[in-house]
């Protein structure tokens, strides 16, 4: 006879409002495992989750492609990517809706500009939601286009930026605006962390982000590509990883 099995929780307890569970069911589905990553370093990025999605691991821009059209024409070296100036926009040929995103960037180490012409690039969330990138370490700009704005919509609570040339980490969780045909159903809401550090905690969008325009909501697919601006700086990024986002108990 096989071992009795130790209960887990309880069955006789009030049901959840809007489930089939029980308050501390210990029939509900487990959380399913994720082995955690490591920490990044100046030197060496970190490694991405067990379940996470590699978009860019150092080596290879195979996933990528120019907004242009064709290859992506973006350098590589020392396990990052860099922007060519002038060969535009890159971004993922795999698309995705609601996710955590985790991406590493680095404005050049020799500062040239000020305001908005000192490492400028941005990352667009499904290719229309853009959470600026700059080099804003003693460089002021306009509130709404620092470091980590939601472009042209917030700013961030805070500037977390460290020094030109230092790998910089953003932690981004996306949850897509949901579309019936031409109607917004859901807006769109993102929670950033820059380095660690709160930047927007589930803040709404107002719509797709655009310059010095109001913009709004414009239908589109569940899901779209991880898009990286050349904006005519030669900035850098590694270690680029999403996972997606499910609901409780999907496992």
């Amino acid at each position: 006879m096989a071992p009795e099995q130790k209960k887990l929780g309880y069955d006789d307890t009030p049901i959840l409002p809007g489930t089939k569970w029980h308050v501390h069911d210990g029939n509900r589905p487990q959380p399913p495992v994720v082995t955690p990553g490591t920490a990044s370093t100046q030197c060496k990025p970190g490694a991405a989750p067990s379940d996470a999605v590699i978009l860019f691991d150092g080596t290879s821009l195979d996933g990528w492609v120019s907004k242009k059209g064709g290859p992506a024409q973006w350098k590589i070296e020392n396990g990052y990517m860099e922007v060519v100036p002038g060969t535009g926009n890159i971004q993922t040929k795999e698309h995705f809706g609601s996710c955590q995103l985790h991406l590493e960037w680095a404005a050049p180490m020799i500062v040239k500009g000020e305001g908005q012409g000192r490492g400028n690039s941005g990352v667009f969330l499904m290719g229309l939601y853009e959470i600026q990138v700059l080099d804003c370490y003693n460089n002021p700009t306009y509130p709404d286009g620092t470091t980590g704005a939601i472009y042209g919509q917030f700013p961030p609570l805070v500037n977390a930026c460290r020094k030109p040339g230092e790998w910089q980490e953003y932690d981004i969780i996306w949850e897509a605006p949901c579309f019936d045909g031409d109607k917004l159903v859901r807006p769109a809401f993102v929670t950033v962390l820059l380095n660690g550090v709160v930047l927007h905690h589930k803040v709404e969008l107002r719509g797709v982000t655009s310059h010095r325009v109001l913009t709004e909501y414009i239908p589109h697919p569940p899901v779209g590509p991880l898009e990286l601006q050349d904006h005519g700086d030669p900035v850098r990024f590694r270690n680029i990883w999403y996972r997606q986002l499910k609901g409780y108990d999907e496992g």
